[in-house]
């Protein structure tokens, strides 16, 4: 066993050990979290719209904040990508991620310096919490795979666009970077059936341990 893939155990005993504090008690917890978020949004514009001073239960916030689409929303997010603070949130997104959707065209997604950790943290608890189940940790040493959208970012009025998973890109941890494929350059592709073609270049003689994408992008992949 190496250092590295020792090392990930122990990690990963850590990282469970802390998660099962909050994952033993999941009500207490998202009460803890919903109470946290409405008082942070509720000078906003979008609290002050629904009263978010009033609410103190889920059910207050099911009935004041009703379901609702994108375009629904757009009014709001359109002020955000303005650059306008204090609109969705008291200060303006880090960034927004561009997602096509089935309707309505192209969707932009506010990311915020609160919210970013938690993608990252999502994605390595996964894999923390498989080391600690299983006792398997060697395939640390082995090449991982992201297959990610273009990392490649465009700034208007102080906040950045980019698909989520080019965004993401920026945050892989740098005890991950060695072993990550494919190269920054070819992660710049913008046409996906050329980006392919070339991953599946750059990876076909890899020890490739962890392969991770959108399932449509990985099935791709492997064909």
């Amino acid at each position: 066993m190496s250092v590295k893939s020792y090392a990930a155990r122990i990690f990963a005993g850590l990282i469970y050990k802390k998660t099962q504090k909050w994952a033993n008690s999941p009500v207490e917890t998202q009460q803890r979290v919903f109470d946290s978020l409405i008082k942070k949004a509720s000078e906003t514009r979008f609290g002050k719209d629904h009263e978010f001073a009033s609410i103190t239960s889920m059910e207050d916030f099911a009935r004041k904040v009703p379901v609702r689409d994108y375009e629904q929303l757009r009014t709001y997010i359109d002020l955000v990508v303005t650059g306008a603070e204090g609109v969705l949130w008291p200060k303006k997104p880090l960034y927004f991620a561009k997602t096509s959707g089935t309707t309505s065209g192209a969707k932009y997604i506010p990311i915020t310096k609160e919210s970013m950790p938690f993608h990252i943290q999502a994605a390595r608890d996964a894999i923390l919490h498989y080391i600690h189940e299983t006792g398997k940790s060697g395939f640390v040493d082995g090449k991982m795979i992201f297959l990610q959208g273009n990392p490649d970012l465009e700034e208007k009025h102080g906040i950045k666009f980019g698909r989520l998973s080019g965004i993401v890109a920026h945050f892989v941890p740098a005890y991950l970077q060695k072993n990550r494929l494919p190269s920054w350059e070819t992660n710049r592709i913008e046409d996906w059936e050329t980006k392919v073609q070339a991953i599946v270049r750059e990876t076909i003689s890899q020890d490739m341990t962890v392969i991770s994408g959108i399932p449509s992008w990985v099935q791709m992949y492997f064909e």
